[in-house]
């Protein structure tokens, strides 16, 4: 029998952004709830720090597991990390951070998709996110499938989470022993790959891991989440506004049919001219530090 995923929040010094994903996560009644606290960086961070984790030990309208680290591990740590100590414990999970919003029905529309597809190898992930940038003109009112992997409210099984021991670096070395061409979904992935240790990232590992085993990530025909955290404090999102969506319609109904996982056949195109190298070269990576300096802001990197 498939047990209801649980949803696993990643949270660090943002109390006010926090407090608006827990709000959603209330009203989509969820079941049970892990949260990773990461440690300051700096004292400068102890407040925010302390707000969040007061934040979630205030939490009574689900069952809740809070981890708070004692050191800091940094963005890309804290989710691998995070994300393999709950897939010891369950066979799926659903993953936000905290600088995200979504809408009623979204946990059920997610975990009835982890349910369908949890037997299918071909299958590696589930979103709810989608962007009119990147969603193929032939799609309605179902679902659609992705050979790019997604960061901003995704799911996953264990199954699927195996080799993100690898770095991108190593990933994308395999992928050119087998002839598949990392850059396939948008130039950003080599891009990012260059700077995964350096600046302590996470989601090109999952990107390269989609793109090494041909894995498709089915993602809903609008979206269901959208992005909150694109101020000074955000460890990787840039300033770049126009992929926020604003007000977001109701969530599609669940199928009574699943789509049968195949990728659409639009979609590395649309990545390939929807502009992400931009936002995610090493060159925006230093205009980025610039700015948060300027700022007064800190960095997490």
């Amino acid at each position: 029998m498939f047990a209801p995923p649980p949803v696993v929040v990643f949270a660090y010094a943002r109390p006010d952004t926090l407090q608006r994903t827990l709000a959603c996560l209330r009203e989509n009644q969820i079941p049970k709830l892990y949260a990773f606290c990461d440690g300051p960086r700096s004292s400068a961070d102890d407040a925010g720090t302390r707000d969040i984790r007061a934040l979630l030990r205030g939490v009574d309208w689900t069952d809740i597991t809070i981890v708070e680290r004692t050191k800091n591990l940094g963005l890309g740590r804290s989710i691998r990390a995070g994300v393999s100590e709950v897939l010891e414990q369950h066979e799926s999970i659903l993953v936000f951070e905290d600088d995200l919003i979504c809408v009623p029905g979204t946990y059920r529309y997610l975990a009835a998709a982890l349910e369908h597809y949890r037997e299918d190898p071909k299958v590696m992930s589930v979103t709810g996110w989608t962007h009119p940038r990147v969603t193929p003109s032939n799609v309605t009112d179902q679902p659609y499938f992705d050979g790019r992997a997604e960061s901003l409210l995704w799911g996953t099984w264990r199954r699927a989470w195996r080799g993100m021991h690898h770095d991108a670096l190593t990933l994308i070395a395999a992928c050119r022993r087998l002839g598949i061409d990392p850059s396939r979904y948008g130039n950003d992935v080599l891009a990012m790959a260059e700077v995964e240790r350096k600046r302590n990232i996470w989601a090109v590992r999952w990107l390269c891991l989609h793109i090494l085993n041909g894995g498709l990530c089915m993602r809903p025909p609008r979206s269901l989440v959208d992005h909150i955290g694109l101020d000074h404090r955000a460890s990787n999102a840039g300033g770049d506004d126009s992929w926020v969506l604003g007000e977001l319609p109701p969530a599609p109904e669940i199928p009574t049919r699943w789509p049968d996982a195949i990728e659409n056949s639009q979609c590395a195109e649309l990545w390939q001219t929807a502009g992400i190298p931009q936002r995610r070269s090493p060159l925006w990576f230093a205009q980025r530090l610039l700015q948060r300096l300027a700022a007064g802001g800190r960095t997490l990197w």
